[in-house]
C-alpha cells in the first residue's frame, strides 16, 4: 500500500521566524488550546486552537507568510496539510521545536505567575496514579481492581482514536485550574 503524497508546510527555526515577522510582516499563530496559550505564549501570537481550526476564520491577506507553532512542534507537524488548507494563497511555515525551541533560543515568552501545572502534565499524573492504584489494589485487595487498569487503558485508546481527551476536560473544571483561568479571563 502506498501513501498519497500530501504537501507540508516549510519548517523554520525560531531565528528565521523572527526574521520573517520583522522583515516580511509574517503572522504568528499558536495552535495550542486557549488555556495553554493563556498560560505561556509568544508575545503577539494569535491563538487558533487545532480543535477549532475549521470553525474559525483566520483573517490574513493572500501572499502573507503565516507561521504556526505549538509547544514542541509535534502538533503542527502532524497537522501540516490542515494548516496549509486553512490559509490558501499564503506561505505557510511551522516553527521547528515550537514554543520550547523559541524559549531555548532565548526569545521572549510570556508566562503567567502562579500558574498551575500544564493540563497535559496534570493528565499524565492523574492517569499514571489511576494505573498504579488499580494495580496495587488488584494485587493487595481484590483482582477485580485490575479492571481500573483496563478501563483507563480503554479510555486512553478511545482518546487516541477520536482525539477527544476527556481527562483534560475534567481537569479544566478542577478548582485550581478554574480559579486561575477565571483570573486570566478577567484580564482579557
Amino acid at each position: 500500500m502506498t501513501r498519497d503524497w500530501m504537501p507540508m508546510p516549510r519548517s523554520v527555526v525560531p531565528a528565521e521566524a523572527v526574521r520573517l515577522m520583522r522583515d516580511e510582516g509574517a503572522v504568528l499563530v499558536d495552535v495550542r488550546e486557549s488555556d495553554e496559550h493563556a498560560l505561556r505564549r509568544i508575545p503577539g501570537a494569535r491563538n487558533l486552537p487545532l480543535s477549532r481550526l475549521e470553525q474559525v476564520a483566520l483573517a490574513v491577506t493572500p501572499g502573507t507568510t503565516v507561521l504556526f507553532h505549538c509547544r514542541t512542534g509535534a502538533r503542527t507537524e502532524a497537522n501540516g496539510p490542515r494548516l496549509l488548507a486553512r490559509v490558501p494563497g499564503c506561505h505557510v511555515c511551522v516553527i521547528e521545536g515550537g514554543l520550547d525551541a523559541w524559549h531555548a533560543a532565548g526569545l521572549p515568552v510570556v508566562e503567567e505567575e502562579g500558574r498551575p501545572i500544564d493540563l497535559a502534565r496534570q493528565g499524565q499524573i492523574a492517569v499514571g496514579s489511576l494505573l498504579i492504584l488499580g494495580e496495587v489494589l488488584g494485587l493487595l485487595v481484590s483482582p477485580w481492581f485490575h479492571l481500573i487498569v483496563v478501563m483507563v487503558g480503554a479510555f486512553l485508546v478511545f482518546g487516541g482514536v477520536t482525539g477527544q481527551v476527556g481527562v483534560v476536560q475534567v481537569l479544566r473544571q478542577m478548582p485550581w485550574n478554574r480559579r486561575f483561568l477565571s483570573v486570566l479571563s478577567a484580564r482579557a
